[in-house]
């Protein structure tokens, strides 16, 4: 083979990769806007009235994860499965904000931390790497130190809309997503940093915890409670 012939050849193989990243491109950014619709809707808890509708903004958000397992669907078309991390950096900043929002769906819901199996079925996706397109395992914990710092700021807004067991019980939660941050041993650089924010909204929500407790409103939302 001729030097024309090999670097024909390479420019072949380089014109084909970018045809991949460009669909790949495409897709994501059908994502990024479903992602934002999905936001759309459940800032609205933040708001004095939205606590009264959460169940129906979590059913609404609900049905728009109908729409990104589409798009995870005509996603896992675009490249061989097996060059899963080649592309992934396209994908990635996506499916992290996809984790955060399926997780923050699951709390509103139930107050509880989602898994990344429960969050991998919401967003049509394997588990397992060995199955292709999957969440990966510091994607999942991404989104979740995300949901923390939106957590922290539903803590402030709980006041203000005067429901002030909610930033007890979001305490409770950040305490426990903090100890469980504390077993790991974290390698990942953005990763780490994102978990020492974790830190920052561990003692925003104290914070607020600390001034209802001064108040006494504490004791009057348990009171409330008892009744």
């Amino acid at each position: 083979m001729s030097v024309t012939e090999m670097f024909s050849f390479i420019q072949g193989f380089l014109s084909a990769d970018q045809d991949i990243r460009e669909d790949i491109r495409k897709v994501v950014q059908v994502l990024e806007q479903t992602a934002r619709e999905i936001l759309t809707v459940l800032q609205s808890v933040h708001q004095p009235c939205g606590f009264k509708d959460i169940p129906s903004k979590c059913l609404k958000a609900r049905e728009l994860f109908c729409t990104v397992r589409n798009h995870t669907g005509e996603l896992k078309t675009k490249f061989p499965v097996e060059q899963y991390y080649r592309y992934h950096e396209h994908w990635r900043f996506v499916l992290q904000r996809l984790v955060f929002l399926a997780a923050f769906v699951v709390y509103l819901e139930s107050q509880s931390l989602v898994t990344r199996e429960e969050v991998a079925k919401i967003l049509g996706i394997e588990v397992d790497r060995e199955k292709g397109f999957h969440l990966d395992v510091e994607d999942y914990l991404a989104g979740v130190l995300i949901l923390a710092s939106e957590l922290s700021r539903l803590a402030v807004n709980s006041v203000t809309a005067g429901d002030y067991g909610r930033p007890l019980r979001i305490s409770n939660f950040i305490n426990e997503l903090d100890s469980g941050f504390r077993l790991l041993n974290l390698k990942n650089d953005p990763l780490r940093k994102r978990y020492d924010g974790l830190k920052y909204d561990l003692k925003k929500i104290e914070e607020v915890v600390y001034d209802l407790s001064i108040r006494g409103l504490t004791k009057e939302q348990e009171a409330g409670g008892d009744k």
